[in-house]
């Protein structure tokens, strides 16, 4: 069974209504990366998250725990009980 990481930053803005609207989800090529550009984002939303996620490709089953290494500003409770 091979593990695959995949890099994701979410970013999120303030809706009419007062809640947290997540942005599309951006993929990003390493950690690397994808801090690079929560950083970037962090500069024109409210909140933002990088995290890793790992999957087996064959099976298409992925954890279900991300691993967060980027967050800054306002973002969703489940984003707090997360390391």
């Amino acid at each position: 069974m091979r593990r695959e990481a995949t890099f994701l930053v979410q970013a999120f803005n303030v809706s009419k209504g007062g809640r947290l609207k997540p942005n599309p989800p951006v993929a990003c090529r390493s950690a690397d990366g994808a801090r690079r550009t929560a950083e970037g984002l962090s500069l024109s939303h409210v909140g933002v998250v990088a995290f890793s996620i790992t999957s087996d490709p064959d099976t298409e089953n992925y954890d279900d725990q991300p691993t967060i290494f980027y967050r800054a500003g306002q973002l969703p409770a489940e984003f707090d009980s997360m390391p």
